[in-house]
This record gives C-alpha cells, structure tokens and sequence, in this order.
C-alpha cells in the first residue's frame, strides 16, 4: 500500500508521496514512488505511482522511450517532445497499455491482478499546468477548479483537511503544509503506509522546480507538523462542550426530537414487532 497525493492551484503544484511497499507484514522494503521529468524552461512533469509495484516500475521504465503516432504525420510523440500535457498523458496511458499486453495474461494466471494508478501533471510550455489520475487501463481524467487535487493509495485518512483546505486559491506554501498534515495522518492510521516522503513544489509557468525534497523520521519540519497537529486537534477536541443527558441545562441539547425523526424504537419481548 501506499499514499500519493497532488494539489493543483493557481499559484502552482504539490506533489508529495511514501515510500512503503510491503507483501505481508514481514516484507516491507522502501521504493520511492515519484520521478520527476525535467527539461528547463520547455516542460516540468512529475509522476506519481501507487499499485502493483513491478507494474509501476515497467511503466515508468516503458515511459522513457514509448511512442504515439502522430496524427498529422509528424514525428512520434513522446512525454520529451509533447505539445501538451494532454499528449504526454496520452503517452503515459499507452505505456500502462503496452505492459498490460505484454504480463496482463501471465499475471492474471498468477493470481495477480493488474493493478496501478498514477498521478501525472506538470506544464508544457506554451499552456497552463494540467493534472491527471491514470487507472490501470490506461485511460484517466483531469483536475478541474471544483476538484482541485489527486489521491492514490489509501486515501481516506488524509482526505478530510484536503476537502476542508485546498481551493485554486490556496497559496503554495500552505498547499505544502496542508498534504504534509494529511500524509502524516495517513501515517498515524496505517502502517502500510511510510517515511521517507518525496515532495516537490512547482511554481507555476517556471518550468522547471529546485523545491524537490526527501523526508525522513529527523526532518525538523515535518516532525514539528506531527506534533502540532495531534496537539491542536486535541486542543480542538476538548473545546467542544460534551453532550448532555441528565436534563441540566444546555443551549446544544442532544437529547431532542421532531416529528419527522424519533428515537429508536426499543423491542422489550418475542412478540412486538418492527414495524
């Protein structure tokens, strides 16, 4: 198991993901699950991968040299010469194709499923940044304004200040603050689940990032968010009044009904019924 997520804002793209990859509990190994294409001032572009881990890394190793054709006759396209984002996951998506032709049947006589989910954004130059989630049929979709950033892997434990936080608006800095807190309640959730993460920021229309970072169980800042939130939330918790069932007064009361909701009908013999 793993956990990758990417924001996509107006003021730029986070990317951040583990590095835990395990087949039963005694057999956890490290693999880092993003790479990062780069070539400064034409293209940025970061994958992200969660999934079958010998699927993942035949698609990223697939993904250097795979090829589309050109439609108007042109040189073939690959993720170094695409026009647009939109191509270069054209080319990723052909890649996870190639390898589920290539060990699909094998696989499924194995008893493994074929199983892999991406995360692919960037810029191209020439258009604005553009994010996508690739499923393991190679097909995908795109970040939109109302669905500003991707989860891959488990996902459900980090998911909630994402809702609560993340908007286009959201500046850079505290898009970066804000995956940390859901990657490491991620990792207080799940063990399948681990350090060291992978970050990278890009600003956008740079085309190209120096914000790309390691970090591990001693990185300082990643270590103060870990406190900080489990002591914040604490805070939080204890601030909110407790419910009240003895009648003493209270301006929230719990214990309240309406004609459209009544309470839970209690059965007390063999013979009531139901309904």
């Amino acid at each position: 198991m793993t956990y990758c997520v990417a924001v996509k804002l107006n003021a730029g793209m986070v990317f951040l993901s583990d590095s835990r990859t395990n087949a039963g509990l005694d057999q956890i190994s490290t693999f880092r699950k993003m790479i990062v294409y780069e070539k400064p001032g034409d293209r940025f572009m970061c994958l992200l991968s969660a999934g079958n881990l010998s699927v993942s890394q035949s698609v990223r190793e697939i993904l250097q040299v795979e090829q589309l054709e050109d439609a108007d006759g042109g040189e073939p396209i690959t993720i170094w010469n695409a026009k647009s984002m939109f191509d270069a996951a054209r080319v990723l998506g052909s890649a996870v194709r190639h390898v589920y032709e290539r060990d699909g049947d094998s696989l499924q006589r194995a008893g493994v499923e074929f199983n892999v989910s991406m995360i692919f954004g960037g810029q191209v130059q020439g258009e604005g940044m553009r994010l996508f989630q690739v499923y393991s049929a190679g097909n995908f979709i795109e970040a939109t304004s109302e669905t500003p950033f991707f989860q891959i892997g488990e996902s459900k434990y980090g998911k909630p200040v994402l809702d609560r936080v993340i908007t286009p608006e959201t500046p850079l800095d505290e898009a970066a603050k804000c995956v940390l807190v859901s990657m490491d309640s991620t990792l207080k959730s799940n063990l399948s689940v681990g350090l060291p993460l992978d970050m990278a920021v890009y600003e956008v229309n740079r085309l190209q990032s120096d914000k790309i970072t390691c970090i591990d169980d001693n990185n300082p800042y990643f270590r103060m968010v870990h406190s900080t939130w489990g002591q914040k939330l604490r805070e939080v918790f204890d601030s909110i009044e407790d419910p009240t069932w003895d009648g003493a007064h209270t301006e929230v009361p719990l214990l309240c009904s309406t004609p459209r909701s009544q309470p839970l009908k209690k059965i007390t013999n063999a013979r009531e019924k139901l309904i």
